[in-house]
């Protein structure tokens, strides 16, 4: 796990390298304030995550055993789109092919803090918030209903959508960015209804959870 881990972190520093690159200079404030904001975050959540779930940050770069075939499907044209949305972004600048104005990046910032505040929120509550979709059985898998699982049933989308997919562009002053940024919300919506099928077919209690909670993503839409 330890060179997983280290995998990852070098694969993060190439790609903010390349994007800098594809933007052709490193003054690129909007880049600079993004990273910023990622760094804050973690520096927030992750100390607090491992104090009030421990178990589930140890598990949560583990696939388990059971993880759904279709879930892997899924998180394969993912992972490009939403990597596609800070490349495209950079070509943007670089290029000059759309403006956006410098006031929509506050929107983008209230939006990526929500994601931070949801998405911890979800973490601390749900031990079960691995990140395949599988029926944790080794586990005792159970229905969570409390914390933001009360308002949707699947928060940590909810929150990935709106505070990270959506409000990149914002940050990164991108119109074109919103076009792998659709192509990775759609991937998410079909993950999101995969998962809660599996969970309905396969958790006892799901389904009277969802007659409870009627929202997956987004309340009074679906």
């Amino acid at each position: 796990m330890k060179i997983i881990k280290v995998l990852a972190g070098g694969v993060t520093v190439l790609v903010v390298i390349g994007v800098f690159g594809l933007v052709g200079r490193w003054d690129w404030g909007r880049g600079w304030a993004l990273i910023g904001l990622l760094i804050t975050s973690r520096i927030i959540s992750v100390p607090y995550l491992w104090r009030k779930n421990p178990e589930l940050m140890k598990r949560r770069g583990q696939f388990g055993e059971g993880t759904k075939p279709w879930d892997i499907v899924v998180l394969v044209p993912f992972g490009p789109t939403f990597l596609a949305i800070p490349i495209v972004a950079a070509l943007d600048i670089r290029y000059g092919w759309s403006a956006m104005s410098l006031w929509l990046w506050p929107v983008g910032a209230v939006l990526y803090a929500g994601f931070v505040g949801m998405i911890t929120w979800s973490m601390a509550v749900n031990p079960f918030f691995e990140k395949t979709v599988r029926i944790q059985r080794d586990r005792n898998h159970q229905v969570i209903e409390s914390g933001p699982y009360g308002i949707v049933r699947h928060p940590g989308y909810t929150a990935t959508l709106f505070g990270l997919i959506l409000a990149m562009p914002l940050l990164l002053g991108s119109w074109w960015a919103f076009i792998p940024a659709m192509l990775a919300t759609l991937c998410l919506i079909v993950r999101t209804a995969l998962e809660d099928r599996t969970l309905q077919q396969e958790l006892s209690g799901y389904d009277t959870y969802t007659r409870k909670v009627r929202y997956r993503l987004i309340p009074g839409l679906w």
